[in-house]
């Protein structure tokens, strides 16, 4: 099940006036689009396209930046009427999951498909977001056939249809295989799965290494994989492109608050904390400076990822100017235990931790804009 731009969504549902108009969830001219509405992309906005060119095929969109803690809010919920359906659930993103409904129609009284109907049409009713189903015998084919139909598309794959269905398809369907493998798929004379399925496992491998080996089965259709309920989220990460290229100490500074809150309250919102504090520097001329840090004890709070990425950035200020900032938690567990020890350096630590507490609170109930802290406006 794959939501429809879903954070664009979630804000049409809680602002109606915005029901008709191209919305964009994004920032600054120099950002990213996060999402674009579907009004949107019938301009030709796109996810991960730059703001500048998004604003120029869509000038008179609306552009909104994303509201984190309430999109994991709705997935939670989401989440919980998968819950009713199986176990057996693969969270890929906040608004995308593998289900696993093998062996559950006696329990529903239905067949998967019909249960997945009742899924989406739950979501529309209770939630006010739509999804698309893609349903079919492995992880691989149900992936390609939720995105067939979108928005409200529901797509099946069936075992017997699956060689007739995949050998006229652009081998870019493969998930993973990105504009520099496909150029070099295509150099190779391979653009369709039937392309694909003329060349032998050993020589896919020789030409490909390891991918050879992978392509070789998807070209068949063939994916063992399970769906793992169990999947770890490896890092929860934020980043913001300037609008110009700066070294200024006070600028970078408010931009590192705000990232460092918004990876904080990502990190609340999943009940998780990290052990390692991870920050990315763009250069003006796009080499990337990565810096890391493991920390004593696991962390969820904005104060201490703030703190540790101010120390990274400050070792690496004679690096300036940068046109991009990134910060992010890795090596994550669940959240029982974090921040639990005292820091002798810093007397003041716990009593800006239960300040961090009670300002979480303030914003949950009154907004996000409740209370902010002064280097937030920077």
């Amino acid at each position: 099940m794959d939501c429809d731009a879903f954070y664009a969504s979630v804000e049409k549902r809680d602002k109606p006036e915005l029901a008709d108009k191209p919305l964009i969830i994004g920032g600054g001219r120099r950002g990213v689009v996060s999402t674009a509405c579907y009004v949107a992309r019938i301009r030709g906005v796109r996810s991960a396209m730059p703001m500048f060119q998004a604003l120029k095929l869509c000038p008179d969109a609306v552009v909104m930046p994303p509201r984190m803690e309430v999109y994991a809010e709705v997935s939670r919920q989401i989440r919980a009427m998968m819950l009713d359906l199986t176990p057996a659930i693969e969270p890929l993103s906040l608004d995308e999951a593998f289900l696993d409904l093998t062996g559950t129609e006696r329990l529903h009284g239905a067949p998967p498909a019909v249960v997945l109907a009742r899924l989406v049409r739950r979501m529309r009713d209770e939630l006010g977001v739509t999804g698309s189903i893609g349903l079919s015998h492995n992880k691989f084919l149900a992936k390609i056939a939720s995105d067939l139909d979108k928005p409200r598309g529901f797509s099946v794959i069936g075992k017997a249809q699956t060689e007739a269905f995949l050998n006229d398809q652009p081998v870019r369907l493969i998930w993973g295989v990105g504009r520099a493998a496909q150029t070099a798929l295509e150099s190779a004379g391979i653009r369709t799965f039937a392309d694909l399925k003329r060349w032998t496992a050993t020589d896919l491998t020789a030409r490909f290494g390891a991918m050879g080996t992978r392509l070789w089965h998807l070209a068949r259709g063939q994916d063992a994989r399970q769906v793992n309920a169990n999947a770890p989220v490896k890092s929860i990460s934020k980043e913001t492109t300037f609008d110009k290229d700066t070294g200024n100490s006070d600028i970078l500074d408010g931009h590192l608050w705000r990232l460092s809150e918004k990876v904080a309250d990502r990190a609340k919102a999943r009940q998780l904390a990290g052990r390692v504090v991870m920050l990315k520097l763009k250069r003006s001329n796009h080499s990337t400076l990565s810096r890391r840090l493991a920390l004593r004890d696991p962390t969820q709070m904005a104060d201490v990822i703030y703190r540790t990425a101010r120390g990274l950035m400050d070792n690496a200020a004679q690096e300036a100017p940068f046109r991009l900032i990134g910060v992010g938690l890795s090596d994550l567990l669940p959240e029982t235990g974090a921040d639990l020890s005292s820091d002798l350096l810093d007397p003041q630590a716990a009593r800006r931790g239960g300040a961090e507490r009670a300002s979480d609170e303030i914003r949950r109930k009154f907004g996000d804009g409740a209370i902010l802290k002064g280097r937030a406006l920077r």
